[in-house]
């Protein structure tokens, strides 16, 4: 059970950390690997910006394996864990639902992913580093889930 618990507290921590790296490092000092993300210009299927993928797979990895070779420190295994799940729910959400790298999960009528994707958009709005908003990734402001249930009564 602690195990599960540990797991499923560092997913859930995971969007602190995702907030505050978005707003402080991709929207700081490493802006160029992250600019390709906001200016389309020279849109490829690969961008810098996906060097955060290794970037953040590395402690996942280095847990995992610390974790599952000492024992002792077995708690470290499901931190590593909770930080690969989180890493698989941004790759779902993020790259298929929201910038539909691969086509599916085209529509959806879901309050709760209408609301990710408005603040996911209200984000990209801005094509610099200053003046950002909405960077986190499953927690977004209250604003966007009203305005997504007023959109779909209003289209019911």
């Amino acid at each position: 059970m602690n195990s599960f618990l540990i797991t499923l507290g560092t997913f859930f921590a995971m969007e602190g950390v995702t907030w505050l790296t978005h707003r402080f490092v991709m929207h700081g000092f490493l802006w160029n690997l992250h600019e390709d993300h906001h200016n389309k210009d020279n849109a490829h299927f690969f961008e810098k910006n996906d060097y955060f993928f290794v970037i953040f797979a590395i402690p996942s990895m280095l847990l995992i394996i610390t974790g599952s070779v000492l024992p002792i420190y077995n708690y470290l295994l499901f931190i590593g864990l909770g930080i690969a799940a989180y890493g698989f729910a941004y790759f779902l959400v993020h790259e298929i639902f929201i910038h539909q790298r691969f086509k599916i999960f085209t529509r959806s009528n879901n309050a709760y992913l209408r609301a990710i994707r408005k603040a996911h958009k209200m984000h990209h709005k801005h094509l610099n580093k200053e003046d950002g908003e909405c960077f986190g990734m499953l927690c977004v402001p209250v604003k966007y889930f009203v305005e997504a249930i007023k959109y779909k009564r209003a289209n019911e």
